[in-house]
């Protein structure tokens, strides 16, 4: 029986059987950014004392998928800390994608006065303080919140905000950065893998 043309030259197999397997990698890579999940580095102080520059972020893409295949718009939890791309990202620039804690959804009002955070809606007429929520794995937002804000969430769109809020440190829905749309979301911060020292989930 004559040898294929694959059995007689194993240097043409060999260099086959490696860019199959670089493909396959490549797409199964992709597929888990896409489905599954997404690795994230923090940079700034914005959410500091909970996260700091050099962290690295598991980022939990499964609600998100999941929430598309039942075509529906994902919505994270209260109090979850997102990733979620820039809304005011330009190409080129910095940034593109910020981690922040979810404070208030779509048709809540959102006031900061005498550095306290409080949101008004339905079930709650007189208002309540998101960040008295339990906050499982993390130390939760530092006080005072600095700003003057009164406003309400508009459809689609999220109020976040870093976890340090005293000052300019961070750049949240209170200021430039303005509400957050639900189809920006990456989603929920799931695990921080290092440093080690860290090893934390959320």
């Amino acid at each position: 029986m004559e040898a294929s043309f694959l059995d007689r030259h194993p240097a043409v197999r060999d260099g086959l059987n490696f860019v199959i397997f670089v493909v396959l990698v490549i797409i199964g890579t992709l597929f888990i950014n896409t489905f599954v999940f997404r690795s994230f580095n923090v940079v700034g102080p914005s959410m500091e004392q909970t996260m700091y520059t050099g962290d690295r972020l598991i980022v939990n893409r499964l609600p998100v998928t999941w929430s598309q295949v039942q075509n529906e718009q994902y919505t994270p939890e209260r109090g979850q800390i997102i990733v979620f791309r820039n809304p005011l990202y330009t190409e080129g620039g910095r940034d593109e994608y910020v981690v922040k804690r979810v404070i208030a959804f779509a048709g809540e009002r959102v006031t900061v006065k005498d550095g306290q955070v409080r949101v008004y809606n339905d079930a709650n007429p007189t208002g309540f303080d998101p960040d008295a929520l339990e906050l499982p794995g993390n130390p939760g937002p530092g006080s005072p919140t600095s700003g003057d804000v009164d406003v309400e969430v508009t459809e689609g769109t999220l109020f976040v905000m870093g976890d340090h809020r005293e000052g300019n440190f961070s750049s949240d829905s209170r200021s430039s950065l303005g509400m957050i749309p639900l189809f920006d979301v990456i989603g929920p911060v799931g695990l921080r893998i290092w440093p080690l020292s860290g090893l934390s989930t959320y």
